[in-house]
């Protein structure tokens, strides 16, 4: 569908390396008569981008029909729904993905792959960072801070 092609170009406004489409957010878009429908997966229940995001989302696909996107609170978004591509691209702008699975809690681990230099010779610095979805980690080897993404 078009539309999920125009919603990988919505980029999240805090790591505008990654779009909604990689960190998963988008949980379904659909027609409902002449509506396109967009489910938007805000990543935390307060997340301040989200109208953001829906802005975005509605100047983007604002030709293809009319629109209405939908904030979907009746399921969490977990680190689960971040893609693969996702994952690589949040490495590639220094940020250690979370760790794979579908964890139900906010978890946050001692020690993470450097998105830098891949080494596990890491220690949290901070399990609070410049968002709740993130922590401080600091490298030994190459002697860089990072920050993880919390499994949620």
């Amino acid at each position: 569908m078009r539309a999920w092609e125009m919603l990988a170009g919505v980029m999240d406004p805090e790591i505008p390396a990654l779009s909604v489409v990689d960190l998963g957010m988008i949980r379904e878009v659909y027609l409902a008569g002449d509506i396109l429908v967009v489910e938007l997966m805000p990543t935390f229940a307060g997340c301040p981008a989200v109208g953001m995001m829906q802005v975005d989302i509605a100047e983007r696909l604002a030709a293809l029909a009319p629109l209405h996107v939908v904030i979907v609170r009746y399921e969490p978004w977990t680190s689960a729904r971040i893609t693969a591509a996702g994952r690589e691209k949040l490495r590639a702008a220094g940020f250690a993905p979370p760790p794979r699975g579908d964890l139900l809690q906010l978890t946050v681990i001692s020690a993470a792959a450097c998105p830098y230099c891949g080494s596990t010779e890491t220690r949290m610095e901070s399990p609070f960072g410049p968002t709740a979805c993130r922590a401080i980690h600091y490298c030994r080897a190459c002697r860089q801070p990072f920050e993880q993404f919390k499994a949620v």
